[in-house]
């Protein structure tokens, strides 16, 4: 059986967006979690990231205002644009 420990972070990085939604792997780079598309997809392939506090595999994971993304010991808040 595989038990999976989460680390969580107190400090939550707030991000904020100006579309409707992102994608997981555009959300690595936007938020500088990650220095290349190449290296967010290979992250997300190996189960090092989680939403919402699930691990996800899927790239193209849409974001949207209120998830929140966790990778690599930081967690980032997907926040809306304040003039919607």
């Amino acid at each position: 059986m595989k038990v999976r420990v989460t680390k969580r972070s107190a400090n939550v990085e707030k991000i904020e967006i100006h579309t409707e939604f992102i994608k997981l792997q555009d959300f690595l780079k936007f938020a500088n979690a990650v220095e290349s598309g190449g290296m967010a997809k290979n992250m997300i392939l190996a189960e090092e990231v989680t939403v919402n506090g699930e691990t996800c595999t899927m790239r193209g994971k849409k974001l949207r205002p209120g998830d929140v993304v966790a990778f690599n010991g930081a967690s980032y808040e997907v926040t809306g644009d304040a003039d919607r």
